[in-house]
């Protein structure tokens, strides 16, 4: 029996949000954070934070419902966690901000 967070053709709020907050986790210990260094394997949790936001997207409704509400405040912690990642995963390749003169 499978249980129903694992099964990908069910609609799970929990599954998506999870699934972006680890991704957002796992990339701040990549880029070790304070420091910013450059890793190209950042794109990886980018890919799943994308993969995350699709799934929450999956979970809206037709119709306006507090459960509607509930769902697009989860895709803007999802937008603002992607952008953390993309910060992290560029901003060590753009030299030009942080050039001292």
């Amino acid at each position: 029996m499978k249980h129903p967070l694992l099964n990908p053709h069910t609609h799970s709020l929990l599954r998506g949000s999870l699934l972006v907050l680890f991704s957002l986790a796992v990339s701040l210990l990549l880029s070790d954070f304070p420091h910013n260094h450059a890793n190209p394997l950042l794109v990886l949790p980018a890919l799943f934070a994308v993969a995350g936001t699709a799934d929450t997207i999956r979970c809206m409704q037709r119709r306006w419902s507090f459960y509607h509400a509930g769902v697009i405040l989860c895709i803007y912690m999802d937008l603002m966690a992607l952008c953390m990642i993309l910060f992290f995963l560029l901003y060590p390749y753009a030299r030009w901000i942080a050039s001292s003169q």
